[in-house]
This record gives structure tokens, sequence and C-alpha cells, in this order.
């Protein structure tokens, strides 16, 4: 069976990039099952450029093909902020509730019609040293005036779909998966995974 490494601990992330990827006989590990408890500095100035930067760094360690991604969130008010910084943006270690608190304060204020954001994620593909694929995706939206909804991560809560009138966080996961930044680049990257698989299945 074939193996790829999932450069996350992100459980919810991990879950949506398997649901998407979908690719039969493929074993799936991910950061935590391997125990890589490495710190993967993300110097990068863009989500592209962090996004190679971890797959890079999981596959010099286990020379097995690697996803990963590089995500955020950029909001048009704020000069697209937080952007790469999306993860720790009201710090290090910073919780999803402390990041949306911060943003939300931030926008205190600030009318419907000048909230306007959105998601974007790179996803790479690394399976031979320094060959890579790299998609990106977006999704636009607003940023509501406070959380909603129980699903999902990160700034989903916060995060208002005007086609679905519901939040990133109140969509059902089989919905998510269809429309996230995540889903549009994963979706885009998966040909060349299963181009990648089938060509090792025929030249072993």
């Amino acid at each position: 069976m074939s193996e790829i490494i999932i450069a996350s601990k992100n459980r919810g992330k991990i879950s949506e990039i398997k649901g998407i990827i979908d690719v039969e006989s493929l074993f799936y590990h991910d950061l935590d099952s391997l125990g890589f408890n490495d710190e993967i500095a993300e110097t990068g100035s863009s989500f592209e450029e962090n996004a190679l930067l971890k797959a890079r760094a999981v596959y010099e360690r286990y020379g097995l093909p690697v996803v990963a991604d590089d995500s955020g969130l950029t909001v048009d008010y704020l000069r697209g902020a937080p952007g790469i910084f999306s993860a720790r943006f009201s710090g290090p270690g910073a919780t999803d509730r402390e990041n949306n608190e911060l943003l939300l304060s931030m926008l205190e204020g600030v009318p419907p019609g000048l909230r306007s954001a959105y998601f974007v994620c790179c996803a790479c593909f690394l399976y031979d040293n320094d060959r890579y694929v790299t998609t990106e995706g977006r999704v636009g939206g607003f940023i509501t005036y406070e959380p909603e909804g129980e699903n999902g991560f990160g700034y989903d809560p916060i995060f208002y779909l005007p086609a679905y009138r519901k939040t990133m966080a109140q969509l059902a996961e089989e919905e998510k998966n269809l429309i996230s930044h995540r889903a549009v680049s994963f979706r885009k990257l998966k040909p060349h995974i299963e181009e990648h698989f089938t060509n090792q299945q025929r030249h072993p």
C-alpha cells in the first residue's frame, strides 16, 4: 500500500484533507501518528512559501510523499491581515477563540459593507526531494459581529457566506468540503496525487 503524510496535527484539517483527497489504496500518516514534534518555522512571505517549507521539513525526515498547506484569512478593511499570520494572530500558541476575539475587536464599529474578507489556501504535494506541485483555493465572504456555529475550526465561526446565509462553522462537513478554500485547493491537487501514485504502481 502506498503511503502519504498529511503535514498537520490539526484533527479538523486532517479529516477535511482526507475527505477531499480520498485516493484508493493510500495509507495516510499525520504528524501526530508519526510523533513529529519539531517546530517548523513558517518564515515564508506567502502562503505558498510556507506550505512548501512544511512539506520539505517533513519529507526530509521521512522520505515519503507529503501534502502540506498554509491557509489563512485576509480581511480587506485590515489591508490583508491577518494573512499568513492567521494561526498566531493574537500571539504564539494562540487559540482559535483568542484569534477570533482579537479580529472582532479590531472590526468593532465597522459596518457590514466594509467587513469583506476571503479565506485562501495554498496546498503543496511534494513527492520526490524537490519535485512538487502547488495549488490555490479562495472563498469570499464577510466577517460577522459574533461567532455562530459549532462546526469547523479557526475563523469559521465568524466567516459568513452570503450564498448560504450561514457562517462556515454552520455548514455540515459535507457542504464545507464542497466549497471551502481548502476544498478548492486540494481538489485541484488531487489529480496530481492520483497521477503520481498511478505512475508509481506502473513503474515501482
